[in-house]
């Protein structure tokens, strides 16, 4: 039963599945990095004597200069800043509406067709009393409405805004990771190791290029900053219409603080802070990646530090890991958090230090299987949850082996924002020093976070500790890649709108594994409208249930079932695009429900028919993050008896990941996924041969397009590093006419 919009089932049931966002993943237009990256050109991997694996050798030290050469370069960067601010990042604020609040009419119409595929005919006749009961002139419904109409009035962005920030995340309860949080493993670096990967240093060791690839991840995170705090990041649009930017203010300088009875989220833009903080063996660090005055350091630098955190993490008296306390149950890390500050003046400075942070980066001395199945689990969870800060808006990850990715906390932002940043980062490896930075004097060392603790604090450790435990080993995830089909398969041949058939496979691969058929969540963006966040697509309708019941049964005909697979596809799409457009039902529910008096919430109503719980019981937790390029994303499942599933669809190959709890008894990702690889090649039977469409040969066709499309990707990035490296010879130039004129005139 529901107990509350905070506790678990309830919650996560009603809200949290909306917390994962299905808008394609638009790509950042190329700025080449001209206003970034003329520092020099792209060689090997930036260093002909590779830097000691950490314990093998001591850190980097950087050359002392001038504290002048520090001042004359402050004043160039700030030239440097205002001379490129071409774009306005948020011009497009104020043309971007609010969220409006729909109407109880087509609220109920909605909500009862959702409903009709998930409950027996008595049941929905119920459901169906009950809905006109709410919505008549004489019930619940018009007060509740007209509250919510007063409350929207009243603020200042959205009236959603803070009814799902505290509702879906601050106000919940449970462990961040797998519930909240969602991960990202990123494609390995273009000059990865392949030694490094099939042999990773043994358990306890770092490696130089883990430390590298780093250091070029962190300096291409500040690249995207620099050009979102400038106004030169462009806003994007839904084709013409203007998206609201706002959330991007919440990635830099982002963190989630503990609370009771709920969270709070500390947030700045732009984020002042010049540093980082860096895990190590779950010891803590500061590390400046910014001078004061705002003058960016090279790569070599940044370099520098995190070898001197690597080799202090080895070698000095280890801390208590306090960052465990982040995954544990949010009560926990609130009772922690309040009696650690009144423990120390240490312990304040030192939560002060991360919360301001502008991202965290985990150094993990450990490798997981270079297959991306094994290795993601790594950036899940860290299979104890040690050496993170699970409350960061943006987590770092790089293990011993290179391979790298993201653990996100989910409230400031949905992925899809945060996604373009992780965009960015990867596809500008490998990484170069912008053409503004100053190497020396170096900036300070690493400043090793203390902590002050008693044995109340250790107590809270343990209880974190177990329970981060047990729900990992609750946990169970895998991906799937298949290159059976794509988008351009679904477009052209399947005349399909790619998101709508993955709906409908998956649906159908649930239907064959578990025999029924259930509530299907996909996320919907609604940044049409100011400070929008998402909406939810009941994926499942009349038509997708009759299409799933349908396609195994050998007594209805093919044109049929092609027939019903149009109908499911339509309904999902217009659901979709009403969701996207303000229109959908969940997200009315809750501020309708949120307007209710403690007085009214026992009486009959909408939210007391069963059917409110059983049709957002959502088994089928679904994001779409395509075309997903550059790294793999996932989740954990919203109810206990369910899946969560990221997918993103590429031209030619679908790539997906799953999860589900082996406490439910009834679910299996393994299972789900074989099953949904051969539905997937089953669904061929309802469309035209490829040869059909795309005539014989299509094969060899498409295989030269791709060679041809990676070719011209690699001439465009040539193009791009001889216009940085033009740039420098022709400021040498420039120098070496001035000094020979110069000597000539003396």
């Amino acid at each position: 039963m529901l107990r509350s919009l905070s506790s678990r089932s309830a919650l996560r049931s009603l809200t949290a599945a909306g917390s994962h966002q299905a808008a394609s993943l638009s790509s950042l237009p190329s700025l080449s990095l001209q206003r970034l990256q003329n520092a020099r050109a792209i060689s090997s991997l930036r260093h002909a004597q590779p830097a000691p694996a950490i314990g093998a050798g001591r850190a980097l030290k950087a050359p002392a200069a001038p504290a002048a050469a520090v001042q004359v370069h402050a004043a160039q960067h700030a030239r440097h800043m205002s001379s490129q601010s071409t774009l306005d990042t948020f011009a497009n604020q104020d043309k971007v509406p609010r969220l409006p609040v729909p109407s109880l009419d087509a609220m109920a119409a909605k909500y009862l067709a959702s409903c009709k595929p998930v409950l027996s005919p008595d049941e929905f006749e119920a459901t169906k009393a009950a809905v006109e009961q709410f919505i008549s002139p004489a019930g619940l419904g018009p007060v509740l409405q007209q509250r919510l109409i007063e409350y929207e009035r009243k603020q200042p962005n959205s009236w959603l805004e803070d009814i799902w920030l505290n509702k879906a995340y601050l106000e919940y309860r449970e462990p961040a990771p797998i519930n909240s949080n969602w991960w990202c493993a990123f494609i390995n670096h273009p000059n990865h190791p392949k030694d490094l990967l099939h042999k990773p240093p043994p358990k306890g060791v770092m490696s130089s290029f883990q430390v590298q690839r780093a250091a070029g991840l962190i300096t291409n995170a500040l690249n995207f900053k620099e050009i979102l705090d400038s106004g030169n990041y462009p806003p994007e649009y839904a084709r013409d219409t203007p998206l609201c930017m706002n959330q991007y203010r919440n990635m830099f300088g982002t963190t989630r603080i503990p609370g009771a009875p709920a969270d709070t989220v500390k947030t700045a833009h732009p984020a002042q802070a010049k540093h980082i903080v860096v895990l190590a063996r779950d010891q803590i660090y500061k590390v400046d990646v910014i001078r004061e005055n705002g003058v960016r350091v090279p790569l070599k630098e940044i370099e520098r530090l995190l070898f001197a955190v690597g080799q202090d993490s080895q070698e000095s008296e280890s801390q208590p890991p306090i960052g465990l306390l982040t995954a544990g149950h949010r009560d926990t890390w609130a009772k922690a958090y309040s009696h650690m500050q009144s423990l120390s003046q240490a312990n304040r400075d030192s939560f002060s230090i991360i919360n301001d942070a502008l991202f965290a980066v985990s150094l993990d001395d450990h490798a997981s299987h270079h297959n991306i199945n094994s290795s993601h689990h790594q950036i899940f969870h860290n299979y104890d949850g040690s050496n993170r800060w699970f409350d960061k808006a943006i987590s770092l990850i790089v293990s011993s082996s290179g391979q790298a990715g993201v653990n996100g906390e989910h409230s400031p932002a949905d992925a899809v924002v945060p996604g373009n940043l992780m965009n960015f980062m990867v596809s500008h490896e490998p990484a170069v020093d912008p053409d503004h930075t100053v190497a020396s004097p170096p900036l300070p060392a690493p400043t090793k976070l203390k902590w002050v603790v008693d044995d109340q604090v250790e107590a809270l450790l343990a209880d974190a500790r177990k329970t981060i435990k047990d729900l990992i080993d609750d946990t169970e995830s895998c991906l799937l890649q298949t290159d059976v089909y794509g988008g351009r398969f679904i477009k052209e041949v399947a005349k399909s709108s790619p998101d709508a058939y993955v709906q409908i496979a998956l649906q159908l691969a649930y239907y064959r594994l578990h025999g029924d058929v259930t509530p299907m969540y996909e996320s919907a963006s609604t940044r049409k409208f100011l400070h929008g966040r998402t909406e939810t697509g009941r994926s499942t309708s009349s038509e997708s249930v009759a299409f799933v019941k349908a396609f195994d049964d050998d007594e209805i005909l093919y044109d049929d079932k092609r027939r019903l697979f149009a109908q499911a596809v339509a309904t999902q799409s217009t659901y979709m695009k009403e969701a996207a457009a303000g229109q959908g039902i969940d997200r009315h529910l809750l501020g309708l429900r949120c307007m209710l008096k403690d007085e009214e919430k026992a009486l009959p109503s909408l939210f007391t028919d069963p059917a409110y719980i059983k049709s957002m019981t959502f088994r089928l937790s679904t994001s779409n993050m395509s075309p997903g390029d550059f790294f793999y994303g996932g989740f954990g499942p919203v109810v206990t008896d369910g899946y969560g599933i990221n997918y993103a669809i590429g031209k030619d190959d679908l790539k997906l990941s799953m999860s589900h709890k082996k406490s439910a008894g009834t679910t299996d990702c393994f299972k789900f996924r074989s099953t949904l690889e051969r539905t997937l090649v089953d669904m061929f039977i309802l469309f035209p041969k490829r040869t059909e469409v795309w005539g014989y040969g299509w094969e060899a066709k498409h295989e030269a397009e791709r060679k041809e499309a990676h070719f011209l990707k690699r001439m465009r990035k040539l193009s791009d590093d001889y216009r940085a490296k033009q740039a420098v010879f022709a400021d040498r130039y420039k120098n070496r006419l001035s000094k020979s004129s110069t000597a000539e005139s003396s």
